[in-house]
């Protein structure tokens, strides 16, 4: 009896608690390190994010397990709007086909609030392999079958992107996954790896610097911000498109006045000409952003999309 009046107590103050909300920090929780794409997009979010909900916004790096294991932890939080997550594709729709036990239900346990952004990827090489078109790349792997390509981790997008790439291409390659893409970048600009098909924001600074050079990117048109490198389409790989999306997720059972308070406030953070202008130097699309029930439906779509492509390319991880 008295469970059930605390339980009946809980449900009664959550009205109170959204009226209220944010009355302090929220953490951000991010499944990867500093310096990949799902970081580097939090970051660029985060201070106007902040600013809208009038409370600081943390973010909390928690790599492992391809960002699984964040994900696990966030869907287990209180749902009060106090510990969200910078998603991504890979590990909100796509983990259920290469993962047998996940700690989490890509659909039953999180509140989708709204998309953060859309970023294709690059064909990268490292200069000091001798070739500089896709074309050129593609019969240079079918004599070099065990070329490494580096990724943020196994059911990563970059693994993903990879192999959907030697698929298509009918090469192989060996992929190597790291703990996030701030590592498996450092190594690839070491030499230790000389092809990658990570996203833009991780590869974008690196490829105007000189240390990395784009052959292709995986989009459907040629992005403003590098004009000069082709679509992967137009360099001759028919079929190879792989967007990944970033976006906020709550815990299921979050109160509705709390994910629309979170939704609202992302779409005014994406609206801001700085943040867009930092996106869009990145390669990324910030104007992509949808209701919380269409990115719920964009879930479920994708989910059900690469679950073809991973069996189809004959994919599983344990």
């Amino acid at each position: 009896m008295k469970q059930l009046l605390i339980a009946v107590a809980l449900l009664l103050s959550l009205p109170l608690q959204a009226q209220d909300y944010p009355a302090k920090p929220v953490r951000m929780v991010v499944g990867f390190p500093p310096g990949g794409g799902t970081d580097v997009v939090a970051r660029i979010i985060n201070p106007r994010y902040s600013e809208l909900l009038g409370q600081p916004l943390v973010i909390e790096n928690r790599p492992g397990a391809t960002g699984t294991m964040a994900a696990g932890q966030v869907a287990k939080s209180a749902p009060d709007g106090y510990t969200i997550m910078m998603g991504h594709v890979s590990v909100n729709a796509i983990a259920p086909a290469l993962f047998a036990n996940l700690p989490y239900d890509v659909v039953k346990d999180f509140a989708p609030v709204g998309i953060a952004a859309a970023v294709p990827h690059f064909v990268t090489v490292h200069p000091s392999l001798s070739v500089r078109s896709l074309n050129e790349l593609i019969q240079y792997l079918k004599n070099k079958p065990d070329l490494t390509f580096p990724s943020a981790g196994n059911g990563s997008m970059p693994h993903l992107a990879g192999e959907i790439f030697a698929s298509l291409a009918g090469v192989k390659m060996v992929h190597v996954p790291y703990k996030g893409s701030g590592q498996s970048m450092q190594d690839l600009l070491g030499g230790q790896h000389l092809v990658a098909f990570d996203t833009m924001p991780a590869s974008a600074p690196h490829v105007r610097s000189g240390r990395l050079i784009a052959i292709a990117t995986s989009s459907a048109k040629r992005l403003p911000a590098f004009p000069d490198v082709p679509t992967a389409q137009e360099a001759g790989l028919a079929g190879y498109q792989v967007i990944t999306w970033y976006g906020v997720f709550a815990p299921a059972g979050t109160p509705a006045p709390i994910v629309t308070r979170l939704h609202a406030d992302l779409v005014k953070a994406m609206q801001t000409p700085e943040v867009r202008a930092k996106l869009e130097g990145i390669g990324a699309d910030g104007t992509v952003s949808r209701s919380p029930e269409e990115f719920a439906a964009l879930v479920r779509a994708d989910t059900a999309r690469y679950a073809k492509i991973v069996k189809d390319i004959g994919l599983k991880l344990d």
